[in-house]
């Protein structure tokens, strides 16, 4: 395994690895990450492993999709360890370059994503999905990876950079990966480092929710979208330091929100989403709402 710094010397040894089988071109999986390796982004590694002939794990924290009040300062690192983990999962490349690296002067372009980047996250977080949009879009354009690999953990991101694969005509697969959780139901994230732990404990509420809005959804055909809506808030009001973000339930991948009224019952293409602060820490989770009649053809 390489660690590499530089984007020249990045292209060059991809292009090398490439050229080095004879019958044909190797494809490239590129995973992507602000670093502080978990379980969750393991099994990104290993699913690009199995998918792909080079494994390329990007870690860079990307100043520009940090708002002013952002914790991009304390964000955690841990390069050793992450180099580590890369190298137990079989990565062929870790490429962690500088800010100065990747943004060599003050950049004057960014790529955005309209529409989608309005809501969720990106309604709490002004212009955190631009810098999302444009720090992969120069990933992609110098990795050049077949596909690309990202966490279900983070949804909206998921269906911005789809979009923005689609609209720019960008010749990679992206490859949604499921959530990863602890054995009690908290979804993996880097941040979590960040509970103390009472928070950590009370911070069970959003995984609690989640299925206590698909449990109604399994057992009573004529749930609403004001139905669930209201089921999460009372679950994630169990916890007395829970403050709300966002508790919604929108259509994937468009994120276009669904009326009070609308039933739930029957459809394949609904998210619910979290977005919920405890303490300082903000965490977010979410599940692809489904019937139990869809359930029992995946």
């Amino acid at each position: 395994m390489k660690v590499i710094r530089n984007i020249a010397e990045l292209r060059q040894e991809i292009g090398l690895m490439r050229q080095a089988n004879p019958t044909r071109e190797a494809s490239v999986g590129l995973v992507p990450t602000m670093g502080y390796l978990h379980e969750g982004h393991a099994s990104l590694m290993h699913a690009a492993k199995q998918q792909s002939d080079i494994v390329v794990l990007s870690i860079f924290v990307n100043p520009i999709q940090f708002g002013p009040n952002e914790d991009f300062d304390s964000y955690p690192r841990d390069e050793a360890r992450d180099v580590e983990t890369a190298r137990t999962q079989g990565v062929d490349i870790v490429f962690i370059p500088t800010v100065a690296e990747m943004y060599p002067q003050p950049t004057q372009t960014t790529v955005s994503v309209s529409r989608l980047t309005n809501r969720l996250c990106g309604a709490s977080r002004p212009g955190h999905f631009d810098g999302v949009t444009t720090v992969v879009s120069k990933l992609f354009n110098i990795v050049q990876p077949q596909r690309a690999f990202f966490g279900m953990k983070d949804a909206q991101q998921v269906a911005v950079i789809q979009q923005m694969v689609n609209d720019l005509n960008m010749p990679v697969e992206i490859v949604p990966c499921p959530i990863v959780r602890e054995q009690d139901g908290l979804a993996l994230s880097s941040r979590n480092v960040y509970l103390s732990a009472e928070d950590r404990q009370e911070a069970l509420v959003l995984s609690k929710a989640l299925r206590a809005a698909q449990e109604a959804v399994d057992t009573r055909h004529d749930t609403t979208a004001a139905d669930i809506r209201r089921i999460l808030r009372e679950n994630i009001a169990r916890s007395s330091r829970a403050v709300i973000d966002y508790a919604e339930i929108q259509a994937f991948p468009s994120l276009e929100p669904l009326a009070d009224q609308e039933k739930v019952h029957g459809r394949d293409d609904l998210l619910i989403a979290l977005a919920v602060k405890f303490g300082k820490t903000r965490l977010i989770d979410n599940t692809r709402l489904q019937t139990t009649e869809v359930m029992s053809h995946v």
